[in-house]
């Protein structure tokens, strides 16, 4: 008879020696939908076999997060596994990348790069690599990556900041590459102020205690001169006569709406109409 265990409620498998927060954060991440295609069934499929040898607490602690909690559906690209499979492989292992990538653009290129860094931000995937072609530090989207095997020799790594702060850039850098528009907004509040109200993290200059400047983007000046009337606070346009016209567009469509709404307000309620006889 061939050797081997068998796998009992509760037993304890080395390597596989998971606490309590462990074992219910797999719970948590195999019920998030992610941007990665066809996991969501392979992560179903593994939480299975480890709910087996759970201890029945924590197996009734998992199975009510998978039961009831609702993920929200990925709006972003997919990326294939086996594309971030290869990527990450040649991020440990220090071996240049090669592949065809597509831009925002639509134009195609081929790439060399030494990769580092794959970064996540629950809808895309990136690549933070070093652009040998270009000879400086570079942003992909994974999903418009087409990996070419091999992968090239080693490489001998770069210095890099701190994870976090390359997270960081990371997300100014791809908020700000798709831009059509852009305009720099003198803000009459402080800038602590308005980084706490902006929707992604970006550069906002201290002009004093009570201004500062920063140059937002959209790809439709109207969705600009909304997002800055959420500021809630007073501001100047420099240099963007198209966000100027979508705020004068915007101020006429209101007062317009204004108008109209205190008419209906002052017209007098309909009379009843007389019950048939």
């Amino acid at each position: 008879m061939a050797g081997g265990y068998r796998l009992g409620t509760g037993g304890a498998l080395p390597p596989l020696l998971l606490d309590d927060e462990e074992a219910v954060a797999v719970g948590l991440r195999t019920a998030a939908n992610g941007s990665v295609a066809g996991i969501e069934e392979t992560s179903v499929r593994a939480l299975a076999k480890l709910q087996q040898v759970l201890p029945s607490r924590l197996r009734r602690q998992v199975s009510a997060l998978q039961s009831y909690a609702l993920p929200m559906p990925s709006r972003g690209p997919q990326v294939d596994p086996d594309v971030l499979t290869v990527i990450a492989s040649a991020c440990r292992d220090h071996e240049r990348l090669r592949f065809d990538y597509r831009a925002f653009s639509g134009a195609d290129s081929r790439r060399s790069v030494e990769p580092y860094r794959l970064v996540n931000d629950r809808r895309r995937w990136y690549l933070v690599a070093w652009d040998l072609d270009r000879d400086a530090w570079r942003t992909f989207r994974v999903d418009r990556i087409e990996p070419r095997t091999p992968t090239g020799p080693r490489f001998t790594p770069r210095a890099l900041p701190p994870d976090p702060e390359i997270a960081a850039q990371v997300e100014r850098g791809v908020g700000e590459a798709t831009w059509r528009y852009r305009a720099r907004v003198i803000v009459h509040a402080p800038a602590a102020y308005v980084r706490g109200r902006l929707p992604i993290a970006m550069e906002v200059e201290s002009l004093g205690e009570d201004r500062c400047a920063f140059e937002p983007g959209s790809d439709h000046p109207e969705m600009l001169a909304l997002y800055l009337g959420l500021l809630d606070a007073d501001f100047t346009i420099v240099d963007s006569p198209e966000l100027v016209d979508a705020l004068h567009n915007l101020t006429k469509r209101y007062q317009r709406a204004i108008d109209a709404s205190r008419q209906n307000q002052h017209q007098p309620p309909p009379e009843p109409e007389p019950e048939p006889s």
